[in-house]
């Protein structure tokens, strides 16, 4: 079957004029192919928006602004969303218009949290905009109140300032610099009187040095006198160590008992001189004794021809008690 050339042109213009239409709705950005949901948001004040222009859900684009259709009054005016079925939007969720001086003005909806999604053709709640003016004034205030707070700072610090420029304050700033000035010159003399000493003592100090460096020299080289010192010392505690001292201490234990034992027997009356020390009657014959003995002397110094005479003497009996001290010392006194 041959086709005309007729036949040909027409089915040609038909496909380039379906082209054409998709192609408009395309960039007009209607969706063409894909099912889409319509929504109504009723506005006050649209603020420049137009038909196509975009509609925003967290800063991605989901449809577009399909139609615009004010009242006759023009106190409310329908706008008409265009949304993808695949996307579910709460039936709380609020449309705000968002202008832009530098792009398109575009509607942002702010999802809510209800359950129920939005059906076909329901009304969504809108929100006046601010606009972009108070919108920059919400960011500028901020701002201009640190702005404020800095500018009454550095309003105090000027008055400080000045307050502190005042002829007093510059007397007495003037007299704390001269008193510095005196402390610098002060600390000038010092720092001369103590690099003179140091440079009379510089002698000293390094003969101080060389002595020093001889000791520590001396004991370098005497080294191993003190390693034999040493081990010298190290071997007779290693000696004293060595040796068994218990027979030492057992004897010395043995002596203590022996002198404990000899003591307590001394105490108990046993043996002579126990017997001495805690015998009374051999105490009482001793001071009789005594007696006699004094008694006897004091007759041979009072009466001594009595004794010592070839004739001797009966005058006088003999003593029976010694002399008292103070009797005795008057007769060899007359």
């Amino acid at each position: 079957m041959k086709v005309s050339n007729e036949t040909k042109v027409g089915a040609i213009a038909i496909v380039a004029i379906c082209l054409l239409i998709l192609g408009f709705n395309f960039l007009k950005g209607n969706r063409v192919l894909s099912k889409s949901m319509t929504f109504y948001g009723n506005f006050a004040n649209v603020q420049g928006l137009t038909v196509s222009n975009p509609v925003f859900i967290s800063g991605m684009q989901v449809g577009r602004v399909s139609s615009i259709d004010p009242a006759k009054n023009l106190r409310s005016i329908q706008v008409s969303l265009e949304i993808g079925k695949d996307v579910d939007i709460p039936s709380n969720s609020i449309a705000v218009i968002k202008p832009n001086p530098i792009t398109n003005t575009s509607i942002e909806i702010i999802l809510g949290d209800a359950a129920i999604p939005l059906k076909d053709k329901d009304t969504i709640n809108t929100e006046a905009s601010q606009g972009i003016l108070e919108e920059i004034s919400k960011e500028v205030n901020p701002v201009l109140a640190v702005v404020k707070k800095a500018a009454g700072s550095l309003d105090s610090l000027v008055n400080n300032l000045n307050s502190a420029l005042n002829p007093a304050s510059k007397n007495n700033m003037q007299a704390s610099l001269q008193h510095i000035e005196k402390i610098t010159a002060s600390l000038q003399i010092s720092a001369e009187g103590l690099e003179s000493i140091l440079k009379k003592e510089k002698g000293s100090l390094s003969e101080t040095m060389d002595h020093v460096n001889s000791v520590t020299g001396n004991l370098a080289q005497n080294n191993h006198r003190v390693n034999n010192l040493l081990a010298n010392l190290d071997s007779a505690s290693g000696k004293l160590a060595s040796l068994d001292l218990n027979p030492v201490m057992d004897g010395l234990n043995e002596s203590i008992r022996n002198l404990q034992t000899a003591i307590s027997k001394f105490s108990n009356g046993e043996g002579t001189a126990g017997r001495v020390m805690n015998d009374p009657a051999l105490y009482d014959n001793l001071v009789k004794t005594s007696i006699k003995l004094n008694t006897l002397l004091d007759d041979i110094r009072i009466n001594p021809k009595r004794y010592f005479s070839l004739v001797g003497s009966k005058k006088k009996a003999p003593l029976k008690e010694p002399v008292p001290i103070e009797k005795s010392g008057e007769k060899s006194n007359q």
